[in-house]
């Protein structure tokens, strides 16, 4: 690798992805790389600038590289997300779902609540679960191993907090992780 010219780091449900791009400026050559598996190869491209599409994580979201001319012989490139910039995909997933990170049976463990369809991740796997409303608002159960989980939802009382999300792993709050 010795052309790489850019990383990111993706957040999706499914986990965080590794974006890497090769750009051999003089050959034309394009590589793109997802979590180290090579997914784009392309050998002398006569024209440098242009754009790369293809799939990230278990939802095949849409990922585009823009490469566009800075000066000369210098080039920027831009990683959009479902036709969102980066910085705005990630703003806006930071509203659409909840992250924890949590510790259990010696294993890290990243549990993602999607707000708009109630779908809960574990490390990558979507959970089999079941929604239970209660007194104060919604409960949502899944089990990770032998560990009985939920996610509670509750107003907050003021419209512009909206729902609030905790996680609830044997009978232990687990704290939200900071977006």
């Amino acid at each position: 690798m010795t052309d790489l010219v850019a990383v990111w780091d993706v957040a999706l449900s499914d986990g965080v992805h590794k974006i890497e791009f090769e750009h051999g400026t003089t050959s034309g050559k394009r590589v793109v790389y997802v979590d180290g598996k090579e997914e784009i190869r392309k050998e002398w491209m006569f024209k440098l600038v242009g754009k790369e599409t293809f799939c990230v994580g278990a939802a095949k979201t849409k990922a585009t590289i823009n490469i566009d001319a800075v000066s000369g012989f210098a080039y920027e490139y831009t990683l959009e997300i479902d036709g969102k910039s980066l910085k705005k995909y990630m703003e806006n997933r930071s509203k659409t779902t909840n992250t924890w990170v949590l510790h259990l049976d010696g294993q890290d463990l990243r549990v993602v609540l999607e707000k708009d369809t109630m779908d809960v991740w574990c490390n990558g796997q979507k959970m089999e679960t079941a929604g239970e409303f209660v007194d104060d608002g919604t409960e949502t159960h899944f089990s990770v191993g032998n560990h009985d989980c939920y996610i509670k939802a509750v107003s907050s009382g003021k419209r512009r907090e909206g729902i609030i999300h905790t996680l609830i792993v044997d009978n232990r709050e687990i704290p939200e992780l900071p977006q």
